[in-house]
C-alpha cells in the first residue's frame, strides 16, 4: 500500500468557495449567451421558465452538497461514482465531465467575442474575429491558472465581487431609468413575440420540443457549474461544511438576481425597436436604456464577469484532469499528474485543457450558429452528469459514508424526486432536431473515451481500476479542517 502525499495547500475559505461556484454559474454569461435564442424560440414569455429551472437546479445542488459533505475529494462526480458504484462507471462520469468542461469554457469565452465586444466597440462581429478573440481569452485564462492558484482565486474573488455589484447596479438602473423614461413595458413579459401562441405550452413531437420547453435552456445553461466548488475540495478548509453551503447559496443568489435582471431587460425590450433582430439583444437594451457611456461601463463589468467564469471553468477542468491522471486513468497521465514545483499547480494539466479548448473552438467556430451549438452542448453534458450522479445517490444513499457537514435529513426523498423529474424533463428537450450538432460532439467524445477505456482495461485488467475504500473517505473527513492535508493524503492504492 503506497501513500500519496497532498501536494496542493488547503487554503480556500468560504468566500473563495462561494466565488468559484458563483463565478462558474455567472448569470451575466448565461443570460448574455442565451437570451437571444430564447427570444427567437420562445418569445419574451420564455423568461418565466427561469424560476422553474432554478428550483430544479437547486434540488441538484442539494444532492451534490450531500455528496460533497461525505466525499470531499477533487474530481467531484468522477470520485463519487468511482467509490460508490465502481471505478469503471466513475471513469465514464469523469470523461463526460471532461467533455463538458472542454466545451463550456469555449461557449463562455465565445460570448465575449460574439455578443459583447461588437456592441462595446461598435464593429461587425464575424466568425473569424470571434475565433481569434476567443482563442486569446482561452490562452490568457490558462496562463493565470498555470501561474498561481492563489492569484487565480484573487482575480476570481475580485471579479465575482464586481459581478455582484455590477449586476445589482445594472438591474436597479434598468428599472429606475426605464421607469423614469417610460421605456418599461411589463405587458411585454407575457407576450410570445414572433412565436405563435397556439400550442405554446405543448410538449412538441418526437423530434421537436414546444416553445416554452425550449425556454428552459436559458436557466439550464446558466445555473450550472455550482459543483465546481466541490472540485477544489482538497484545497478548501473544512470542505464538508463549506462546500455544500457555498453551492446552495450560489444557486439561490444567482437565481433571484438573474430573474430580476431578466424582468428588467425584457420589460425594457418591449419599447425598443430592433431588439428581436439584434445579434446582441441584452447589450442593445442596456445601451438604449442607460445611454452609451453608462452602458459601456456596465458592459465592461460584464466582460470581467464572463472572463471570471471562463477562468473558474479552466481551473475546474485542470483539477479534474489532474485527479483522473493521479489515479492513472487519463491519457498521458504520467505527465498530467505532475505538480509544478515552482507554481505548485498542475501545469501540464492546465496546458492540456487549454489545447483541448482551442481544438473545440476551431471545430465549432466555423459555423454561423457556433454560439447556439456551443451552449447547447454545454447544457446537454451537465444534464447527463447530473442525471447519472442523482441516480447513483438515489440507489446508494443508504450505503454512503456518514456526513459531518451537511445532510438532507427528512427532505432527502422530496429533493431526489424533484431533481429526478426536472432532469428527465430537461433531457427530453434535447430530442429537438436543432440539437443535432451537440449530440454529434457528445457521441464523438464518448467514442474516443470508450476506445481509451477499452485499451486501459485490456492492458491493465479491470481489477487494476480499484479505488480507495470508504474508510479512507471517513478518515479524510475526520482530519478535514484540523490538519493541512486533503483527501489525497489519506488515499491508498493497491
Amino acid at each position: 500500500m503506497t501513500e500519496v502525499r497532498q501536494e496542493m495547500a488547503r487554503e480556500l475559505g468560504w468566500y473563495a468557495s462561494f466565488s468559484v461556484a458563483f463565478g462558474f454559474v455567472s448569470i451575466a454569461t448565461g443570460i448574455f449567451t442565451t437570451y437571444g435564442a430564447v427570444l427567437a424560440t420562445s418569445g419574451p414569455r420564455g423568461i418565466w421558465a427561469w424560476p422553474i429551472s432554478v428550483i430544479g437546479q437547486l434540488a441538484i445542488a442539494l444532492v451534490f452538497g450531500a455528496l460533497a459533505a461525505r466525499i470531499p475529494i477533487s474530481g467531484y462526480s468522477y470520485q463519487w461514482v468511482s467509490r460508490i458504484v465502481g471505478p469503471v462507471w466513475g471513469w465514464i462520469m469523469g470523461w463526460i465531465s471532461f467533455a463538458f468542461l472542454g466545451v463550456v469554457v469555449v461557449a463562455v469565452d465565445y460570448t465575449i467575442a460574439s455578443t459583447i465586444l461588437p456592441e462595446l466597440f461598435r464593429y461587425v462581429g464575424t466568425t473569424q474575429n470571434a475565433w481569434v478573440i476567443t482563442a486569446g481569452v482561452v490562452l490568457l485564462q490558462a496562463l493565470l491558472v498555470a501561474i498561481s492558484t492563489r492569484t487565480t482565486h484573487r482575480v476570481n474573488n475580485a471579479a465575482v465581487t464586481m459581478q455582484l455589484i455590477g449586476m445589482i447596479a445594472l438591474t436597479v438602473l434598468l428599472f429606475a431609468v426605464g421607469a423614469f423614461t417610460g421605456k418599461l413595458d411589463f405587458a411585454h413579459l407575457f407576450e410570445t413575440g414572433t412565436v405563435p401562441a397556439s400550442g405554446y405550452y405543448g410538449l412538441g413531437g418526437a423530434t421537436e420540443a414546444g416553445p416554452f420547453a425550449l425556454a428552459f435552456l436559458l436557466g439550464a445553461f446558466t445555473i450550472v457549474g455550482f459543483e465546481s466548488a466541490a472540485n477544489l475540495a482538497e484545497e478548501t478548509k473544512d470542505p464538508a461544511r463549506v462546500i455544500p453551503k457555498a453551492m446552495v447559496q450560489a444557486v439561490l443568489s444567482l437565481g433571484v438576481l438573474g430573474f430580476l435582471f431578466l424582468i428588467a431587460v425584457t420589460a425594457a425590450a418591449g419599447r425598443i425597436d430592433g431588439v428581436s433582430a439584434s445579434a446582441t439583444p441584452v447589450a442593445t437594451v442596456i445601451t438604449a436604456v442607460l445611454g452609451s457611456v453608462i452602458g459601456k461601463i456596465l458592459l465592461v463589468l460584464v466582460v470581467i464577469s464572463i472572463f471570471s467564469c471562463g477562468l473558474v471553468i479552466t481551473l475546474s477542468g485542470t483539477r479534474l484532469v489532474y485527479a483522473m491522471s493521479r489515479d492513472e486513468r487519463f491519457p498521458g497521465w504520467r505527465l498530467l499528474k505532475r505538480i509544478d514545483r515552482r507554481t505548485a499547480t498542475p501545469l501540464n494539466a492546465t496546458i492540456f485543457m487549454m489545447l483541448i479548448a482551442q481544438i473545440i473552438l476551431a471545430v465549432f467556430s466555423r459555423s454561423t450558429d457556433a454560439l447556439f451549438e456551443l451552449f447547447s452542448a454545454a447544457t446537454l453534458l451537465p444534464a447527463v452528469i447530473y442525471a447519472g450522479t442523482v441516480a447513483m445517490y438515489a440507489a446508494k444513499r443508504r450505503s454512503l459514508p456518514p456526513s459531518k457537514g451537511f445532510s438532507l435529513g427528512r427532505w432527502e426523498i422530496p429533493v431526489l424526486v424533484l431533481a429526478a423529474v426536472w432532469l428527465v424533463y430537461e433531457l427530453l428537450i434535447f430530442r429537438d432536431a436543432s440539437f443535432s450538432a451537440p449530440w454529434i460532439y457528445v457521441l464523438v467524445l464518448c467514442g474516443i473515451g470508450a476506445v481509451y477505456l477499452a485499451v486501459l482495461i485490456i492492458r491493465r485488467g479491470r481489477d487494476s481500476l480499484t479505488m480507495p475504500d470508504m474508510a479512507d473517505v471517513d478518515r479524510a473527513l475526520d482530519t478535514a479542517g484540523t490538519a493541512p492535508v486533503g483527501a489525497a493524503a489519506e488515499r491508498t492504492f493497491q
